[in-house]
């Protein structure tokens, strides 16, 4: 320190220097930190777009099976109701018959 300039002056001189110092080490570490993160954004984009794509279809795939299963059930449920009408049908048959023959006795 100087003898020649008050106190205050060399304390706001070092403040300065320091100041200026910690600005100057700032930047550069934002510098650091945007170049790191573009590194890492780079890395990470293409695994990300994957991850979409394997979301999609698995949506796809299961949407699909949703829409098989859909299919097979509507089918079932076809097949179920034409073997319940035929076997209504069959027994009205028989009891019109049963009723006609009764009727000619």
């Amino acid at each position: 320190m100087d003898d020649d300039k008050p106190i205050t002056e060399q304390a706001m001189e070092t403040i300065t220097t320091a100041v200026e110092a910690t600005k100057d080490a700032a930047v550069t570490a934002v510098k650091k930190v945007r170049k790191a993160a573009k590194k890492v954004a780079k890395k990470v984009a293409p695994k990300k777009a994957s991850k979409k794509k394997a979301k999609k279809a698995s949506q796809k795939s299961s949407k699909k099976a949703a829409k098989k299963s859909s299919k097979k059930a509507a089918k079932k449920t076809a097949k179920k109701a034409a073997k319940k009408t035929a076997k209504t049908t069959a027994k009205k048959a028989t009891k019109s018959k049963k009723k006609a023959r009764k009727a000619k006795r």
